[in-house]
């Protein structure tokens, strides 16, 4: 079982990597994957009290899986975010991977995303605000993109206790 130990940092290169497609014949690993995850998410939200989405990266797991917990537990596999919104709003976004840093970003105000769930069906959530930027976030980091490359400008950051 992985734990916060585990966790990638900023500057770890894997954070920078673009992460391959699960595959079929991976779905069985799928459930391993995400109980590290969710013990991982567990520990940060006890330690830093922030965290309700991870991707797999995070955990050196290189593939195209996200876990989100906020009311129940939801797994994106291979997702896709499609009919992005024009509107765009600013946020300080954070990171379990910096976590004593936040980034001034601007994002999406609504999306869709695609995916398949963990029994490999096909599903779809329109999401809007802070579920919006979330999904956004954790989709970034399967492209090896981090929110402190998307900084709105060089005084976008501050140091969160």
């Amino acid at each position: 079982m992985k734990t916060l130990k585990d966790l990638l940092l900023l500057g770890d290169p894997r954070l920078y990597e673009r992460c391959a497609p699960i595959l079929p014949s991976e779905l069985p690993q799928v459930k391993a994957w995400v109980a590290d995850l969710d013990n991982v998410m567990k520990e940060v939200k006890a330690r830093y009290h922030f965290g309700r989405a991870i991707a797999a990266p995070q955990l050196g797991i290189m593939k195209r899986l996200i876990y989100m917990h906020i009311d129940r537990p939801v797994v994106f596999i291979n997702p896709e975010l499609v009919n992005l919104s024009e509107e765009l709003f600013e946020l300080w976004d954070d990171c379990m991977s910096f976590p004593h840093l936040l980034v001034k970003v601007k994002r999406h105000r609504a999306l869709t995303i695609q995916y398949l769930d963990e029994r490999w069906r096909p599903q779809q959530w329109d999401m809007d605000g802070d579920l919006s930027e979330l999904l956004q976030h954790e989709y970034d980091h399967l492209n090896g993109v981090l929110c402190t490359m998307r900084a709105i400008d060089g005084q976008s950051f501050k140091w969160r206790p």
